[in-house]
């Protein structure tokens, strides 16, 4: 799978409406066939920076998302609303593996 993890610096006055602003992306990207899961979460160190993490399941899978309407829609409109250029993590993993260091006995 394709593991892309980003952090979105988004300016303070757009902070508490970026779930809204972001949602026409979040929901489209989610439904297209390829893509394992799209999801943010707030900072708690920095209530500005979102960080998103997805998944595709494959090449094909994320070339069809970058080539997709609404990304290019995110693409044109998002910028307007973040302090800086997002940092991004773009990997290709097997998948999720077991966190030993909190192992749930049981």
């Amino acid at each position: 799978m394709i593991f892309i993890t980003a952090k979105f610096p988004v300016k303070p006055e757009h902070a508490d409406a970026w779930p809204e602003i972001s949602r026409d992306f979040t929901e489209n990207t989610n439904a297209e066939e390829g893509c394992l899961f799209f999801e943010w979460a707030r900072s708690l160190a920095d209530p500005n920076t979102y960080v998103l993490i997805e998944a595709f399941r494959d090449d094909e899978a994320g070339g069809a998302h970058v080539q997709s309407e609404h990304f290019k829609r995110a693409t044109a409109e998002l910028p307007a609303y973040l302090a800086r250029t997002p940092d991004i993590v773009n990997v290709k993993v097997d998948g999720w593996s077991k966190l030993g260091e909190l192992a749930v006995e049981g």
